[in-house]
């Protein structure tokens, strides 16, 4: 019987393994980004979240047929979800079937992260603000950020910083 014990750790350990390197085999596919909120907010953290979709939204996804650009997350009795963010009809998907486009949607995370987010989004100045949209392993995801507002002379620096890189990378290029 103690012979037994030890091949099934060994087993477990080894199929654990091979799903780690599956799931790092397959691709991660983007499907939209949300540039605004990088040049809005200064990002502190990212979470990794699941998101509940009905119906043919997850092929109208694979298709790039989404937008990020005005949505925000917020946290209702203990549950994260996600507003405003624009996911496309699927062309061919029953029309009476189709939910909103713009509908708001769940989205999951494990309880420990949903506890840390109401502590950091209670504190001034923290929102909570989807940055991408991307398959991992063939299901949904959604990244969102831990961030705070820029001031107007923040955006300003930031922008200069921007173009000194650029000139810079250019003066190098032609050298």
């Amino acid at each position: 019987m103690a012979s037994t014990a030890p091949a099934l750790v060994s087993v477990t350990r080894v199929d654990y393994a091979y799903r780690r390197t599956r799931e790092r085999a397959l691709p991660i596919k983007t499907v939209c980004r949300n540039k605004k909120a990088y040049h809005d907010y200064f990002i502190d953290e990212t979470f990794e979240a699941g998101i509940c979709l009905e119906g043919a939204e997850v092929k109208s996804l694979r298709l790039g047929r989404a937008n990020l650009k005005d949505s925000y997350a917020r946290i209702k009795d203990g549950e994260v979800f996600l507003f405003n963010a624009h996911i496309s009809p699927y062309a061919q998907a029953d029309r009476s079937s189709m939910p909103e486009p713009d509908r708001t949607r769940k989205l999951l995370l494990h309880k420990r992260e949903i506890k840390k987010l109401i502590g950091k989004t209670r504190e001034k100045g923290f929102t909570l603000v989807p940055t991408k949209i991307y398959f991992k392993g063939g299901k949904a995801k959604v990244e969102i950020a831990l961030a705070r507002g820029k001031k107007l002379y923040d955006k300003r620096e930031a922008m200069k910083k921007k173009t000194i890189e650029r000139e810079m990378d250019k003066a190098f290029k032609r050298r």
